[in-house]
C-alpha cells in the first residue's frame, strides 16, 4: 500500500499546528513567568531552586536552540522583545515557533496554491513574520494599558511617600493594590531590590522591558532626588498630573484615528481576500497571472502581483502615517 506524500505533509502539518496552537495558549495564559516564579520563591523563603527542578520544563529542541543562539545579539533582541510582550518563551522555543509556523503556513499555500512551489515559498515566508507581528501588538497593546495605569501608581507612591513610606515600601504598594499588567512589573522591581540589585539597576531593567517614555520621566525624578536629596512627593505629583493629561489626549486622539486605522488594515486585507476567494472558486482564473505570454517570454501576472503588493503596503504605511500624532 502505497501513501500519498500529500497526506503524509497534511497529517505532519496538522500535528505540528495543533502544537504551535497549544505553545501560544500555554505562553498566553500563563500567569507568571519563570524569572519571576524563581525570584519569589528565592525572596520569600531564602531557598535556591534544584538545578534539575529548574530544567523540568525544556525539551530537547529548545534546550538545543538555546545553547546554539545563546550569548548572540540575535537571541538578546528576542529575549527583549518577547520581555516587553510578557511572553513566557525562550529565545529557542521562539525560533522553534517560526519554523514552525513558516512549515505550516507553507504547506497551506502549497496546497491551496495547487501545489505551486511560489505559493509553498510567499505561504512561508508570511508564516515566519506571523509570531513577530503577533509579538509588536502584544508590546503595543501592553505598553498603551500601561501608560494608562502610570497616573494612578504615582497617585499611589504619591500618598505612600506622604505617609511616611520609603521608595521601596511605596513600589511594594503599588505590586499590591494596582491591577496588571504595573503590578506584575513593580513586584519584579522589589524582588531584584531584596535581593540586592541597586534600585537604579532594577529600574533601568524595568525601563528595558517597559519602553515608555512616561516611564523614563519617573525613573529618572526617582534617581536624581535619590543623589541629590528634594521633595520627591511633590515631583511625583505634577508628573503625574502631566501624565495624565496626556494619557486623557492620548485616548482622544486614539479614539478620533481609529476609523482611519482600521480602515488602513481593511482596505490591505480586501485584495488578499479576494484572491484566496477566487483561487478557491475559480482556479484557472487566478492561474491565468501565470501563464507565460506568447510574445514576452515571461509571466505578466508576477509582474502585475508585486505592482500590486508594492501599492498595497504603500497605502496601508501612509494610512498609518496619518493615524500617527505624536503627544
Amino acid at each position: 500500500m502505497i501513501i500519498n506524500p500529500i497526506i503524509i505533509l497534511g497529517v505532519g502539518g496538522g500535528l505540528a499546528l495543533l502544537l504551535l496552537l497549544i505553545g501560544i495558549i500555554i505562553s498566553i495564559t500563563s500567569e507568571r513567568s519563570i524569572v519571576e516564579e524563581r525570584l519569589g520563591q528565592i525572596a520569600e523563603s531564602g531557598r535556591v531552586i534544584e538545578p534539575e527542578k529548574r530544567r523540568a520544563t525544556a525539551t530537547p529542541l529548545t534546550d538545543w536552540l538555546n545553547k546554539r543562539v545563546e550569548g548572540s545579539s540575535w537571541a538578546e533582541k528576542i529575549s527583549k522583545n518577547l520581555a516587553r510582550a510578557d511572553i513566557k518563551m525562550k529565545p529557542g522555543e521562539y525560533i522553534a515557533l517560526l519554523i514552525i509556523s513558516a512549515f505550516v503556513v507553507g504547506l497551506i499555500g502549497y496546497l491551496l496554491g495547487g501545489r505551486s512551489t511560489l505559493f509553498a515559498i510567499l505561504g512561508a515566508g508570511g508564516g515566519f513574520l506571523l509570531p513577530g507581528l503577533y509579538v509588536k501588538r502584544q508590546q503595543a497593546s501592553r505598553l498603551i494599558r500601561f501608560n494608562d495605569q502610570l497616573s494612578d501608581m504615582l497617585n499611589l507612591m504619591v500618598n505612600g511617600l506622604r505617609a511616611g513610606f520609603s521608595t521601596m515600601q511605596a513600589m511594594e504598594a503599588v505590586s499590591k493594590e494596582l491591577p496588571p499588567p504595573i503590578s506584575d512589573e513593580f513586584r519584579r522591581v522589589v524582588q531584584e531590590m531584596q535581593l540586592g540589585v541597586p534600585m537604579e539597576k532594577a529600574l533601568d531593567n524595568l525601563l528595558r522591558r517597559i519602553p515608555s517614555d512616561d516611564l523614563d520621566l519617573c525613573i529618572t525624578a526617582i534617581n536624581v532626588q535619590r543623589e541629590v536629596g528634594g521633595n520627591l512627593a511633590e515631583i511625583l505629583d505634577t508628573i503625574s498630573y502631566t501624565i495624565r493629561e496626556r494619557v486623557r489626549i492620548k485616548g482622544e486622539i486614539r479614539v478620533l484615528t481609529t476609523q482611519v486605522m482600521y480602515s488602513g488594515r481593511f482596505l490591505s486585507i480586501l485584495p488578499l481576500a479576494v484572491m484566496g476567494i477566487l483561487m478557491l472558486l475559480n482556479r484557472e482564473y487566478m492561474m491565468e497571472f501565470f501563464k507565460p505570454e506568447n510574445n514576452l517570454g515571461f509571466p505578466c501576472g508576477y509582474v502585475a502581483l508585486g505592482l500590486a503588493g508594492l501599492l498595497i503596503i504603500f497605502g496601508y504605511l501612509a494610512m498609518n502615517k496619518l493615524a500617527d500624532i505624536e503627544v
